[in-house]
């Protein structure tokens, strides 16, 4: 699986932050599992992390509360790819010769309490609460690695 980042948001109206250098969406495929992963940034700016499973693995199509998994948040998003036609965009991955092109992603978001979503203030008009953490991509993929070993179990 290739190395896959986009950047297809405009953050022109968010505050300035480290959220302005990085990508909007990610695709690789974990050394250490094997499996295939994705960062997709959410409507509020907030990343979230997925990590892919093929038939024949536990949780394939299985709602998102069936593994017993510890990654930020819990897990909380489980389905095929969606419906966005556009690889830019969207849960899903650009598919080569040879890879599984129907997993089932298994997801977590990093827009809980206390995790800072940057594009929020353009929303909602509040100031950032002093607690409210930015997750960034690091953090992230950290957390798609500690996943996808879980799953690969």
């Amino acid at each position: 699986m290739k190395t896959l980042e986009y950047r297809t948001i405009d953050k022109s109206g968010w505050p300035r932050g480290e959220w302005d250098d990085e990508p909007d969406k990610i695709q690789w495929q974990d050394e250490e599992t094997g499996l295939p992963c994705l960062i997709h940034r959410n409507t509020m700016g907030a990343l979230c992390g997925y990590v892919g499973v093929s038939p024949g693995h536990p949780c394939y199509e299985k709602e998102y509360d069936h593994g017993e998994v510890d990654v930020h948040g819990c897990l909380t998003y489980a389905a095929f790819c969606d419906n966005v036609k556009c690889e830019e965009r969207g849960i899903c991955h650009v598919v080569e010769e040879g890879e599984e092109e129907k997993v089932w992603w298994l997801g977590f978001d990093c827009n809980h309490a206390w995790d800072y979503a940057p594009g929020m203030p353009s929303v909602v008009r509040r100031p950032p609460m002093s607690d409210e953490t930015y997750k960034n991509v690091h953090f992230v993929k950290a957390e798609c690695a500690s996943l996808a070993k879980q799953l690969a179990k």
